[in-house]
């Protein structure tokens, strides 16, 4: 008996001793981060096709051209330039040609309206009816490139020449009033710079900008308010605070990313244009939630808490854009991509490829609204292959 309780007295120690220590490693082992996932460029075009082809198989292309089809099509153009997937490619051509390549469609442009939120077909000058452009511009291209003539082409650019040349040469500056026409319509200002060699669509577009600078742009932050409604302090977050909504300030980061991709080096105004996207991007950055995603009012989470899908792939897809393209260094920005490609994998893209947890469509960070896992729109799966195909050229340029 007293040696049995000897070696007790003898091992209890050491077992303590063992305890504590697999208690500590167990501590670290579920308090520590889970790594997230490697991936491969093959991985990464999976991704996009199931992604593409879920929304395909599930929606017809004979929408209308209005900005919400439109900027899912600006997506899926992304996608054809990085798969050269004919298929995918002939659902934009088929929607393209569902809407006789047009926007708004008043022929009378003294009818022509922009002022104030419109749908109807006299509203040609509004912006969601001029995204549209991008992608008939790109067709255009793309079919020139293979060996098309501009004379059989023509009709593919014809309207968007007519619209976007009024407005051009129009005195008035006041068309980008809110904040997701920046994505809408600057980069059709510079696709149609390219595609006629005209200055003024470039000096129009700085022009347009500075008043939409002066109505909804924060000078603290660099941040945009979504229009002059929602300026500080006339309307406030829940908790009193500035209320920008991801989504809004999505649009002008992906706008900025856009414009650059066309913008030449020596044009007079090339440095507003970096020092804008740099600095958005730089705040854009602070304001992630560790999780990956922004919440729907960036400065304020609580205000509408959890995850947003379109917003955060519209930041994700810009700072990888600037990134790959020398505007940002990836050593500031790599925990953000890394981040945002973790939430947008994982979490916002479904196993069946449906993107989930998209707000939608609205103009504000709305307290108490539904979004979650069923939550699906156009523009939201266009800002996801925007940021995926981007994702592929992150990871393939560090081969």
């Amino acid at each position: 008996m007293n040696v049995i309780t000897n070696k007790l007295n003898t091992s209890l120690p050491s077992l303590l001793k063992k305890a504590r220590v697999w208690g500590f490693f167990l501590f670290l082992l579920f308090s520590l981060p889970i790594s997230a996932k490697t991936w491969t460029a093959d991985q990464v075009k999976e991704l996009i096709t199931r992604v593409n082809t879920y929304w395909q198989q599930n929606n017809k292309a004979e929408t209308r051209s209005f900005w919400d089809p439109a900027a899912y099509h600006t997506g899926n153009m992304e996608v054809y330039k990085l798969l050269k997937d004919d298929k995918q490619l002939d659902y934009t051509r088929r929607w393209a040609y569902h809407n006789n390549w047009s926007g708004a469609t008043e022929a009378d442009p003294s009818r022509w309206k922009y002022a104030n939120y419109g749908e109807g077909k006299d509203y040609v000058l509004f912006g969601d009816w001029q995204v549209c452009f991008q992608t008939y511009i790109d067709l255009y291209n793309l079919a020139i490139a293979n060996g098309g003539t501009d004379a059989d082409n023509y009709f593919m650019v014809k309207r968007a020449k007519e619209v976007m040349h009024y407005e051009a040469y129009s005195k008035k500056d006041d068309y980008w009033w809110w904040s997701d026409a920046l994505y809408m319509v600057m980069p059709v200002m510079t696709k149609m710079y390219k595609l006629t060699g005209d200055m003024q669509y470039l000096d129009k577009l700085y022009e347009n900008l500075l008043y939409s600078d002066r109505i909804m742009l924060d000078q603290e932050t660099g941040l945009y308010f979504r229009d002059a409604r929602y300026v500080y302090p006339n309307h406030k977050s829940v908790n009193g605070k500035k209320d920008f909504w991801a989504r809004g300030d999505g649009w002008v980061l992906a706008g900025l990313a856009k414009v650059l991709q066309d913008l030449p080096k020596d044009y007079k105004h090339y440095k507003f244009f970096v020092d804008k996207f740099q600095r958005l991007a730089d705040i854009v950055a602070k304001t992630q939630q560790k999780d990956g995603y922004w919440t729907r009012s960036i400065l304020d989470p609580n205000h509408a808490p959890g995850p947003e899908t379109s917003g955060t792939a519209f930041f994700a897809y810009g700072i990888m854009w600037g990134v790959n393209n020398g505007f940002l260094a990836k050593k500031d920005y790599k925990k953000c991509i890394d981040r945002a490609w973790q939430y947008i994998s994982e979490t916002a893209v479904q196993a069946d490829g449906k993107v989930g947890y998209v707000q939608p469509i609205g103009d504000r960070a709305i307290p108490g609204q539904t979004v979650d896992a069923n939550s699906q729109a156009n523009f939201g799966v266009g800002a996801v292959l925007l940021a995926a195909c981007e994702y592929y050229r992150y990871i393939d340029n560090q081969k």
